[in-house]
């Protein structure tokens, strides 16, 4: 099996883009091929799909990101270009988008065909960490979820970390709410994320309950999300390397955040409080770091009266962006059904 080993000898910015598009033409091989090439996952991983299963094995034989002292700029540079390899989104021009700033926060609205001027509308924070990632790398995801969902979706470019530590993503988040809340006048909100994404989300979500001069959320979008900064479940052990997100890549992100674990902001999990909170779709994954205290959160939701659907995926983190993946992109349109669904009692 070629192995992304066989690219170190790239400079970092073309093995990322060149191990992007080379990973795109092997997902393009039939299931049958995929399977053979990807082998059976290990017993803790049981039910990943293959194609899931040959990432995490590419990702695994390449060197390890967060070891290197490439820049954090050069490093986001990096994951912009691989993303841009793995990640398909609906036909162009199938969807209607409009770059904007919601009080000094850079942000990218998606509007699909027949979408009114008073539907639901859903705030996305992007993943990568607080640290990588912005509107750019998961401008297929978004466009895909729009698309299929028939969601508005407002996605925001928040400050990332360590340029900005933490609470300043939390700000903006909360800052590109309020500012969708006026700018949307009467419009229900909802919020999502993916991975830290999943976490601001979350966060958005606590403080519109609590902030009388903010609309409450009317429906929560959480993908993998970190719920935990302060403690590390029992998936961190499980599945500590070998598909894609490792332990000591969550270390790295947190070190760069710098954020007090048991401060609700960043932690949701250690919330006082889930009650009042709107309705909840929470996905995880099959072998993710994250998919115990994403599962936790989702239980603690429930025991608060909230209505909450669940779906453990068979995909690695990340999947949002890897929609060249067939199996990823059946993941993606199951979400978007979700969030359809989740809406639809909105208005």
């Amino acid at each position: 099996m070629f192995r992304m080993s066989s690219l170190r000898w790239l400079p970092g910015r073309a093995e990322a883009w060149v191990g992007g598009r080379l990973l795109r033409l092997v997902l393009k091989l039939p299931d049958g091929v995929l399977r053979r090439l990807a082998d059976a996952p290990p017993a803790e991983a049981a039910g990943l799909h293959p194609e899931a299963w040959l990432i995490g094995r590419l990702a695994a034989a390449g060197p390890d990101r967060m070891s290197d002292d490439a820049p954090v700029a050069e490093q986001r540079r990096r994951l912009a270009l691989q993303s841009s390899g793995v990640s398909v989104g609906p036909p162009a021009g199938a969807v209607g988008v409009t770059d904007l700033v919601a009080d000094g926060v850079p942000v990218r609205l998606y509007v699909p065909p027949g979408a009114a001027a008073d539907s639901p509308l859903l705030v996305y924070y992007h993943g990568g960490g607080w640290v990588q990632g912005s509107v750019e790398t998961h401008d297929a995801g978004c466009r895909l979820l729009s698309f299929a969902s028939g969601v508005r979706v407002l996605s925001v470019d928040y400050r990332l970390a360590p340029e900005h530590v933490f609470p300043a993503a939390v700000d903006d988040a909360v800052a590109a709410y309020r500012w969708a809340a006026a700018t949307f006048a009467g419009v229900p909100l909802a919020v999502g994320g993916d991975s830290a994404g999943g976490n601001l989300a979350a966060v958005v979500a606590l403080t519109a309950r609590d902030d009388a001069s903010l609309p409450d959320a009317a429906f929560q979008l959480l993908l993998y999300p970190v719920t935990d900064l302060g403690a590390q479940a029992e998936s961190y052990r499980t599945f500590a390397s070998g598909y894609l997100l490792t332990a000591r890549g969550m270390e790295w992100f947190s070190g760069k955040y710098r954020p007090d674990g048991s401060d609700w902001r960043a932690s949701p999990l250690r919330a006082p409080s889930l009650s009042g909170l709107p309705p909840a779709y929470v996905a995880t994954c099959i072998p993710d770091v994250l998919r115990d205290e994403g599962e936790a959160y989702a239980a603690r939701l429930r025991e608060a009266g909230v209505p909450v659907a669940t779906q453990r995926h068979d995909q690695v983190h990340g999947f949002f962006n890897m929609t060249a993946a067939r199996s990823a992109e059946r993941a993606l349109l199951q979400i978007a059904g979700a969030l359809r669904q989740g809406v639809s009692t909105c208005r």
